[in-house]
C-alpha cells in the first residue's frame, strides 16, 4: 500500500482587457481579486497494486487536474494513459497490440472490440468508441502496472460501459493491475466496484471513500 498527496494551484493567467473589465463590474470584481484568486485541487489516497481508483465529480470539477497529479506519481515506465495512445492509419489493429496473437486477442476482448472487421482495420478508421477499446487494448497488452484513463467509458453506449467496466474489475483484480480512472458518469460503477472513489466538486473538499472500511 503506498499513500499519494497531489495537490495543483491555479492563478487567473489572463489579460485584464476592456471587456474583462466589464464582466468584473457586473459581479462586483475587482482586477486584484481577480489576480488573486487561487483554485487549488488537492488529494490524499492510498492505493493498493490491483486496485481501481474512479475520480468522479460534474465537469469542470477538476478530475482530470487529480488524474494528471496522480499520474505523475508513478514511474514513466510503469504507467501508461489511455488519452495518450496514439490511431495508426498503416496498421490493422491486430498488428498494433503487443504479443503474440492469443494474447493479442485476448487483450482486444477485455476491451470489448469483438468485431472481426474492427480487428482488421485500421485503428484512425475506427468509430469514437472503437477508437476508445482500441486504447484499452493497447495499454493491457503492454503489461504496464499502472493505467490511467480519462473520460472513463464516456463514449460509449451504458450497456457497453457496464461490460467493459466488469471486464476491467475482473482483470485488474487477476493480474495486480492497478486502474485510475476518471469519469462523469456514474451508472457503470457497480460494475466497475472501484476499491476507492474519489468525489471532486467544485466548491467543496474533495472526498476519498474506500470500499474496505479498514483502510483510511
Amino acid at each position: 500500500m503506498a499513500t499519494f498527496s497531489v495537490s495543483k494551484t491555479f492563478t487567473w493567467q489572463g489579460t485584464f482587457t476592456d471587456k474583462v473589465a466589464q464582466v468584473c463590474r457586473v459581479f462586483g470584481l475587482t482586477e486584484d481579486w481577480l489576480r488573486d484568486k487561487r483554485v487549488t485541487h488537492s488529494c490524499k489516497v492510498e492505493i493498493n497494486d490491483g486496485d481501481i481508483v474512479c475520480i468522479t465529480g460534474a465537469s469542470g470539477s477538476g478530475k482530470s487536474v487529480l488524474l494528471r497529479e496522480l499520474e505523475e506519481c508513478f514511474a514513466a515506465e510503469e504507467r501508461i494513459n489511455l488519452n495518450q495512445i496514439e490511431t495508426p492509419s498503416e496498421k490493422t489493429v491486430i498488428d498494433c497490440i503487443e504479443g503474440g496473437v492469443y494474447n493479442a486477442l485476448r487483450a482486444i476482448s477485455i476491451a470489448g472490440l469483438n468485431d472481426t472487421m474492427a480487428v482488421l482495420n485500421q485503428p484512425r478508421n475506427l468509430s469514437e468508441g472503437q477508437k476508445w477499446r482500441f486504447r484499452l487494448a493497447v495499454a493491457i497488452s503492454t503489461g504496464r502496472k499502472y493505467i490511467f484513463a480519462d473520460e472513463f467509458c464516456s463514449n460509449l453506449s451504458r450497456l457497453a460501459a457496464s461490460a467493459i467496466a466488469y471486464k476491467v474489475w475482473k482483470y485488474a483484480k487477476r493480474t495486480g493491475t492497478t486502474f485510475i480512472v476518471a469519469a462523469t458518469a456514474k451508472d457503470f460503477l457497480s460494475d466497475l466496484a472501484p476499491d476507492v472513489v474519489i468525489t471532486k466538486a467544485k466548491y467543496y473538499p474533495t472526498q476519498v471513500t474506500y470500499k474496505d472500511s479498514r483502510r483510511r
